[in-house]
C-alpha cells in the first residue's frame, strides 16, 4: 500500500502533524507520496507529487485538516475510487475519521488490514446554460447570491412538480451532507448509508415549507424563471457559478461514490453524540 498525504497548509498544526506522520510511515517502511504544496512546506521534494498526478500514485489518501480539506480531497480524487482517511485538525469534523492522537494507531490498523471502507453518495448538478458538471459530496446549493430579494425555486422530482419554494435558496444534500449546511437550516440528520437525497429550502417565506426526502435515483430539477440578479450555484462550499434567469438546474446521483476509510470500532451514532454533545448538560459540562 502506498499512502498519499495531503493537508491544509493554512492550518498551523499541519506542518508538525505531517512531519510526524512521515516519520512514522518511514519507521513502518510504508511507501508514501506527498502533495506538492505540503511537500514544499515540509522540505521533502523527493516524494512530492503534483495534484493532478496524486490519485495515480497512491492507493489510499490521508487528508490532514477539517471537513473542508476532505471535500477538496474528494474533488481531487473524483472518479478514481481511492479511499480517503481524514485526520481532524479542525473543530467539528464529521468527515475526518481520526484525531491526531489516534493517527498512529490507525495507521497500524490500516497496515494490518483492520479497517472498513464506506461508499458515500455523490451528487452531480448541471445547468441548461453550459456543459459543466458540478459534483458534490455534501450538497448542491442554489440561492439568491447577492440579491436582497427572495427568489422562487420551481422544484420537480422525476418530472413531477413538487412545489415552488419562495425562499433565499434551496439545498440538495446527500446523507453525508445532512450534518453540514442542511443541518443549520433545520434539515434532518440522515444515516450515511441511506439511499436518499434531501431537498431543503433556505429561510422559506412560508411556515408550511418543509424539507423533503426522496430516493437517490431521483432526478431533481430546480428552475428560476426570473430574478433581478444572477442565480448562484455552489457545491460543497468550494465551487460556484452565477447565471442570469431564466435558468434550470438538474441534480442527480453521480455514477461513482467517494470512499471513506473507517475504523472498525467507530459508529455513526457515537460520532453524532460526541460531536453534537447529545446528552450533555451545557450548563455544567456533565453528561
Amino acid at each position: 500500500m502506498t499512502f498519499g498525504i495531503i493537508g491544509n497548509i493554512d492550518k498551523p498544526a499541519t506542518k508538525e502533524v505531517a512531519a510526524n506522520l512521515l516519520d512514522y510511515l518511514k519507521k513502518k517502511r510504508a511507501p508514501f507520496v506527498v502533495h506538492e504544496s505540503l511537500a514544499k512546506l515540509l522540505g521533502v521534494s523527493d516524494s512530492a507529487v503534483a495534484e493532478q498526478d496524486l490519485p495515480g500514485k497512491c492507493t489510499m489518501l490521508i487528508a490532514l485538516g477539517g471537513d473542508g480539506t476532505m471535500l477538496s480531497t474528494a474533488r481531487i480524487i473524483g472518479q478514481r475510487g481511492i479511499p480517503i482517511l481524514g485526520v481532524n485538525l479542525g473543530k467539528l469534523g464529521f468527515l475526518a475519521e481520526v484525531s491526531v492522537e489516534e493517527l498512529q494507531s490507525c495507521i497500524d490498523d490500516i497496515l494490518a488490514g483492520r479497517f472498513d471502507v464506506e461508499d458515500r453518495l455523490v451528487l452531480v448538478a448541471t445547468c441548461d446554460k453550459n456543459t459543466k458538471q458540478y459534483p458534490a459530496l455534501n450538497e448542491v446549493v442554489i440561492d439568491k447570491g447577492a440579491s436582497t430579494r427572495v427568489m422562487e425555486f420551481e422544484t420537480s422530482v422525476n418530472d413531477d412538480f413538487l412545489v415552488t419554494y419562495a425562499a433565499d435558496g434551496i439545498i440538495l444534500n446527500t446523507p453525508t451532507g445532512s450534518t453540514a449546511y442542511s443541518l443549520s437550516t433545520g434539515g434532518p440528520i440522515v444515516a450515511p448509508q441511506a439511499k436518499v437525497i434531501t431537498i431543503n429550502p433556505i429561510a422559506p417565506h412560508t411556515l408550511t415549507a418543509r424539507p423533503v426526502i426522496v430516493q437517490d435515483e431521483s432526478i431533481i430539477r430546480v428552475k428560476v424563471s426570473s430574478a433581478l440578479k444572477p442565480v448562484h450555484i455552489n457545491t460543497d462550499g468550494q465551487v460556484e457559478d452565477f447565471f442570469d434567469a431564466p435558468v434550470e438546474f438538474t441534480i442527480r446521483k453521480a455514477p461513482y461514490t467517494v470512499k471513506l476509510v473507517k475504523r472498525k470500532h467507530r459508529k455513526f451514532f457515537e460520532l453524532l453524540r460526541t460531536k453534537l454533545m447529545w446528552g450533555k448538560d451545557v450548563r455544567t459540562g456533565k453528561s
